[in-house]
């Protein structure tokens, strides 16, 4: 299976996290390894379909669509990659740990991004931005931006752009509470997904090991979206050589139509 996706967002935060040497581009480098998490279910509490309107399958491509329906909220995003740079024997990492706030009113959003791993540059790397009423600003290694396509594209970074979503997903006849809300879950295959961080070689394969999205028909919002990876011969973040191993992305909605307070960051 081959596919290409579109990464404009994620080449932007690979950018911003401080690529600026060649790790991910040449061998050279001696590497960090990761470690995997395994993957985390929700407790079920009873067999249900979910409610009419939500039991025929469903296409949400980016996690993140319908939050511009909410008031307010807060989601977490986890990506990980643990493996070797194909065809050698040389061990290679990456992470990347984003959250976002967001207020509807005045179209207010904070972003808070870490990063690790030789993938995405040569040091531990994190930044903060800000939108408040079309201003944008970011703070990166101590220094303010305000304005400008970088500050503009931190702060408008999305989960859908890091860790995509499914084209199709069958109701799984579970019903459970998670992140406090209560919600039903879709299955998938490989074939159902879409991810915007992973774009195969020649020959590149992708494998879904295990997954699982779970879905508020009440605020009809994905509130979790969990998913564990093979892939070979994939290129992961926009780096230019291909990598085999174990990839787990992770997307939590914790908080839904609840505001916060979101300010200039501090330093600007």
């Amino acid at each position: 299976m081959r596919r290409s996706f579109a990464i404009p967002l994620l080449a932007a935060l690979v950018a911003l996290s401080g690529c600026t040497g060649q790790r991910g581009q040449t061998l050279e480098d001696i590497p960090t390894p990761a470690s995997i998490d395994a993957l985390a279910t929700a407790q079920v509490l009873t067999a249900v379909a979910p409610p009419e309107g939500f039991r025929d399958p469903i296409n949400i491509p980016e996690v993140d669509a319908n939050l511009q329906l909410l008031v307010g909220g807060h989601y977490r995003v986890h990506l990980e990659f643990e493996g070797v740079f194909s065809r050698t024997p040389r061990q290679t990492s990456a992470q990347a740990d984003a959250e976002v706030w967001f207020n509807q009113a005045g179209g207010q959003r904070r972003v808070v991004v870490q990063t690790a791993g030789e993938l995405l540059g040569r040091e531990d790397n994190a930044f903060e931005a800000v939108r408040l009423n079309g201003d944008s600003y970011l703070v990166q290694n101590s220094e303010c931006l305000t304005q400008g396509v970088d500050a503009t594209t931190a702060a408008g970074l999305r989960a859908g752009t890091l860790v995509g979503g499914i084209t199709r997903g069958i109701p799984a006849g579970q019903r459970a509470t998670v992140n406090s809300q209560d919600v039903y879950r879709y299955d998938f295959s490989t074939a159902d997904l879409n991810l915007p961080s992973i774009r195969l070689a020649d020959g590149g394969t992708v494998e879904a090991t295990s997954g699982e999205l779970w879905l508020s028909a009440e605020h009809n919002v994905v509130v979790r979206f969990y998913v564990n990876l093979n892939v070979t011969n994939a290129i992961i973040f926009d780096r230019a050589l291909p990598v085999d191993g174990q990839v787990i992305l992770r997307y939590d909605l914790d908080s839904i139509n609840q505001t916060t307070n979101i300010t200039i960051p501090n330093g600007c």
